[in-house]
């Protein structure tokens, strides 16, 4: 049996991973990642450094990169809460530039994101402590962060936004340039 089903996106590179979770009456274990199980799904990749945020209901963090020669992947999950996870290919000639993928990452649905280099990250919490979970393939570098505006017209995300408002973002975060 396979321990991952990888589902690809309308990005190149950017795929969903669905863990095989076993449960009972105890609750649940899976393996969030292997080495040789993600070769096997094509992510022959290695991770450098992992990341742990927590943040509170209507948090939208991103969207952020780095940029050459310190770019990095990104493998995404939430242990706890719910998240809408997005990715926006921003590589110069990739035939899907400009475009976003995004999906609900939850504790109950157990679901990852791989987001390659060069694709701009971002998400906005749809619970209270949220725990948000990044391996990355790169270390962070503040002297190549970037980021693109949230709101971007031009990549015109559909944000799952509820009647609270806005989302709560970062200073930084709000005034990053349009792709």
């Amino acid at each position: 049996m396979d321990k991952f089903k990888a589902i690809h996106t309308n990005i190149d590179g950017l795929i969903v991973i669905e863990p095989t979770v076993f449960g009972d009456n105890r609750g649940f274990f899976m393996e969030s990642y292997n080495k040789n199980d993600f070769a096997e799904i094509g992510l022959n990749i290695d991770f450098v450094q992992d990341n742990h945020s927590r943040s509170k209901k209507g948090i939208l963090r991103g969207l952020h990169y780095q940029i050459k020669p310190y770019e990095m992947g990104k493998l995404v999950r939430v242990a706890k809460g719910k998240a809408f996870d997005v990715g926006v290919d921003i590589r110069p000639g990739s035939l899907s530039y400009g475009k976003w993928f995004g999906a609900i990452l939850s504790e109950e649905n157990h679901k990852m994101m791989y987001l390659p280099p060069g694709i701009a990250h971002g998400f906005l919490t749809l619970e209270d402590n949220t725990d948000f979970l990044y391996k990355c393939t790169g270390f962070y570098n503040p002297d190549a962060e970037r980021g693109v505006m949230w709101n971007d017209p031009s990549v015109d995300i559909i944000w799952p936004l509820d009647e609270s408002g806005p989302p709560i973002l970062a200073e930084r975060d709000r005034n990053f340039p349009t792709i």
